[in-house]
């Protein structure tokens, strides 16, 4: 059995086949608030959050007026964006609702609270925030018990409104 990967390690960016790059940026930059880093003309963009070279790459290098690859395939089931805390990810669902983006769903997994959803070129987002490790749920042995329950999105909107 080989070693197990450094803790430290983690996933610096993703990158993500559009078919339209002024589209997917007016949705990662326009609505979710990405900062768009550099640009190179129609091909690809780069976004970030506070400052960093680049989370999410965007690129038509093969897929310029392409359709989203057919259900039943492999790929990308989504990428996942983890927000700082709950009122953060209450913000994101604030900025989905004006921009009239339908949720494909919603979760609470016990570590964490979930929303899912499509780009306009089809791939799949999660939004979500993890809850403190020391509130994990565990089972009597120790181990950690992910669930999937409803997430109260109403509750979750109000959150965006403030205290």
């Amino acid at each position: 059995m080989s070693s197990p990967i450094d803790a430290r390690v983690d996933i610096g960016h993703v990158h993500l086949k559009v078919a339209d790059l002024d589209r997917a940026i007016a949705f990662y930059h326009g609505v979710l608030g990405f900062d768009v880093v550099f640009r190179m003309g129609s091909q690809a963009a780069f976004l970030s959050a506070g400052g960093y070279h680049h989370h999410l790459g965007l690129n038509t290098w093969e897929s310029a007026g392409g359709s989203p690859p057919p259900r039943g395939t492999t790929g990308l089931y989504h990428v996942a964006i983890r927000y700082p805390d709950r009122r953060t990810l209450a913000d994101a669902l604030r900025r989905l609702t004006d921009a009239r983006v339908a949720l494909d769903g919603a979760a609470d997994h016990g570590v964490s609270e979930a929303l899912y959803l499509r780009d306009p070129d089809g791939n799949g987002v999660e939004l979500y925030w993890d809850r403190p490790r020391d509130e994990w749920p565990r089972d009597a042995k120790g181990d950690l018990r992910m669930v999937t329950d409803p997430l109260d999105v109403a509750a979750l909107a109000r959150e965006a409104d403030g205290p």
